[in-house]
């Protein structure tokens, strides 16, 4: 049985000791070593990806039953690790030129990782809390990484400060659930739910909610979103887009779907309500953003609300909906940041979208990856962001959630008007000074190689991804 559990928890458990490793090893060498370090934390997070894929563990709880090996944890894991490969690779010019060259960064990412990967692998209330807390300790330093910005400085502290409201609030839902179920396993507090005091146990997964929509940032609770995605470093803030996004989700849809399915009619309106408000605020909101990480962190909002449509549908479609959704999220949102990671000039970042005014005259290559991306975020077919919309959208519809699904189809066309605008201005507008020509290989590549499969996508990746995610969602029911 320890066996077991070890295999189960490998990825996690190879992760923490790399981590550590790479932390003896950089406060023992002199210089900050950011090239070596990033170099071997894609390789550890490789490995661990591998490691995940291939795993021989049996499916099943372990450690007691606080932790559960299935297919949508490793899905998870896969979607997470992917993430943070990418996200150290942009990040390593960008952190060179603007003299933040410090070995802790990838550490931090690496630990991030961990909690992560722990999250969607958490089948107890304390390990939920126990992965969240991991990833939100490191993303707080990490959104605070430039010291020396005030901007920065402030994100972290406003990271800070709403993370431990959100996160008081969890606890003590999970303190009131525990209280009238008497258990911390989801499946004994499923069978608790459905034997209880259904009022009660609603008021604490309440609060529940309301820290989950915290961590995935879905409206009413976004309110740190905009700030931190604009004050953090963008290499930070394409981390905090993809990876802890994704993480926090699949989380989300784990924790309704296995700890509260017998109350599905308690908790559907609340979901459904946090769906609804996020793709409205998200897509009104981001009409009148001038700053493009502004405008992508009230993007992200937005989808959020689309993929939690799949969420409150609470079936097998739904949750194989939210799956495919984040699939093709992640590639969109890490290719879409690193071409802002391309907006650089000779006296730094640029961050305005009036800066990428006649993009297709002075870098037409960045212009048409800036296109494909947008479209394909616009949900506008044959992208890829369109078959993202339309599963979680079928899985509305089947679930007889229509007024939600309308919601979702007109906030949609609201998102591409402001889409469409940044096109606009890449193609039609006068000229900006252009942006310095070096880049990176790894942005250059990210950027071309996302534009691509969102582009051409349809031919080779929707039908392996919804083979993945219906894997992944059955093994939740």
């Amino acid at each position: 049985m320890a066996g077991q559990d070890l295999l189960a928890l490998a990825p996690e458990i190879f992760l923490s000791v790399v981590s550590m490793l790479l932390l003896l090893l950089g406060v023992s060498f002199k210089g900050d070593r950011l090239k070596e370090m990033s170099l071997a934390a894609c390789v550890a997070l490789v490995a661990a990806l591998v490691i995940a894929v291939t795993s021989k563990a049996e499916p099943g709880a372990v450690f007691g039953g606080s932790f559960i090996q299935d297919a949508f944890a490793v899905t998870g894991r896969c979607f997470i690790y992917i993430g943070g490969i990418v996200s150290i690779l942009i990040s390593v010019l960008f952190l060179d030129k603007e003299k933040l060259g410090r070995f802790e960064y990838p550490i931090l990412v690496l630990l991030a990782s961990v909690g992560m990967g722990l999250m969607v692998s958490a089948h107890d209330l304390i390990a939920v809390y126990m992965g969240i807390e991991l990833q939100s300790l490191a993303l707080y330093i990490l959104a605070a990484f430039n010291r020396g910005s005030r901007r920065s400085t402030e994100a972290g502290l406003k990271y800070f400060v709403l993370g431990a409201l959100s996160s008081g609030m969890l606890l003590y839902g999970m303190s009131l659930i525990y209280g009238f179920t008497g258990a911390l396993n989801f499946n004994e507090i499923a069978a608790g739910a459905a034997d209880g005091n259904v009022v009660a146990i609603s008021f604490g997964l309440v609060f529940m909610l309301a820290g989950l929509a915290f961590k995935v940032s879905g409206a009413p609770f976004h309110m740190w979103t905009p700030d931190v995605y604009e004050g953090a470093p963008t290499p930070v803030t394409a981390f905090f887009a993809s990876a802890p996004k994704v993480a926090g989700m699949f989380l989300f849809v784990r924790v309704m779907v296995e700890a509260f399915p017998s109350i599905l009619d308690q908790w559907q309106p609340v979901v459904w309500f946090i769906a609804a408000l996020s793709m409205i605020v998200g897509g009104l909101s981001a009409l009148v953003q001038t700053n493009i990480k502004r405008l992508m962190a009230y993007s992200s909002i937005g989808h959020v609300g689309y993929a939690l449509i799949g969420l409150a549908a609470g079936t097998e479609g739904g949750a194989q909906g939210v799956v495919v959704y984040l699939g093709i999220y992640l590639v969109m949102t890490l290719a879409t940041f690193a071409c802002i990671l391309a907006m650089r000039r000779p006296e730094g970042m640029a961050e305005n979208i009036e800066d990428l005014g006649g993009l297709m005259s002075t870098r037409p290559g960045l212009g048409l990856a800036f296109t494909a991306l947008f479209l394909s975020l616009a949900g506008i077919p044959p992208f890829l962001g369109f078959f993202a919309k339309l599963a979680v959208f079928t899985a509305g519809v089947e679930s007889g959630l229509y007024i939600l699904t309308v919601i979702g189809v007109v906030t949609s066309v609201i998102s591409t008007f402001y889409y469409l605008s940044v096109i606009k201005t890449i193609w039609f507008s006068e000229p900006a000074p252009a942006f310095v020509s070096e880049r990176g290989v790894a942005v250059s590549l990210t950027a071309i190689g996302g534009a691509l499969i969102v582009t051409v996508g349809l031919l080779f990746l929707v039908r392996p991804l919804y083979m993945i995610a219906e894997a992944a969602a059955l093994s939740l029911f």
